[in-house]
């Protein structure tokens, strides 16, 4: 699917989620001479945020993807094909992580989630801009019809983000509106040795 959507991607969802993608960047904070791991990097529209001095690598699973991000590829971050749920790095090699688009693409976000907390350093932070079903509520069956045929082009409806972050190492620091009113959100987390619970969860 995605060797279909990389030549078109950038034209037809650049300007769209390009404010999403911002607000991302601006929660992780990231800091010069931090090292950033980017999870399903895709065409590499996160590459240019990235502030002078921090170092890092992206990861996705598209060569043909890879090949539109090694236009706009700094120096200081390095590309590799590979599959998210089994990152081929080291336990705590990083300070940062961006997964914007990935979890509602990837097959199954949990171990996703799982290896990038893996990947970062204990109070690591992650930020995820993505959409998500909404919380308090089963996911309708309209919701799940439509994730059905949403997934013939690459993407799901019906996921949650407690659903995804349960049991995770990790903890929420903030999940904000973000486009399309609200149904996408800019997700801030944190590595912690203790897993996350759903107690008092607000979507």
């Amino acid at each position: 699917m995605y060797r279909a959507w990389a030549p078109v991607y950038d034209r037809l969802l650049e300007r769209l989620f390009r404010p999403g993608r911002k607000a991302a960047t601006r929660a992780l904070a990231l800091r010069s001479g931090e090292r950033v791991l980017l999870v399903g990097v895709g065409t590499g529209l996160d590459l240019p945020l990235l502030p002078s001095g921090v170092t890092g690598l992206g990861v996705d699973l598209s060569p043909s993807m890879l090949a539109h991000a090694r236009r706009r590829v700094p120096p200081t971050v390095e590309l590799r094909c590979g599959d998210a749920a089994e990152l081929d790095v080291p336990t705590g090699s990083f300070d940062a992580a961006i997964l914007n688009l990935v979890l509602s693409v990837v097959p199954d976000p949990v171990p996703v989630l799982r290896e990038t907390m893996r990947a970062l350093r204990p109070g690591g932070r992650a930020v995820a801009f993505d959409k998500f079903a909404p919380e308090g509520r089963p996911v309708s069956a309209r919701r799940r019809a439509l994730s059905a045929m949403s997934t013939i082009f690459g993407t799901a409806v019906d996921r949650r983000l407690s659903d995804i972050l349960a049991d995770q190492p990790c903890r929420l620091l903030s999940n904000e509106p973000s486009i399309a009113g609200g149904q996408y959100r800019v997700v801030l987390l944190r590595r912690t040795d203790e897993p996350w619970t759903k107690i008092a969860f607000r979507g």
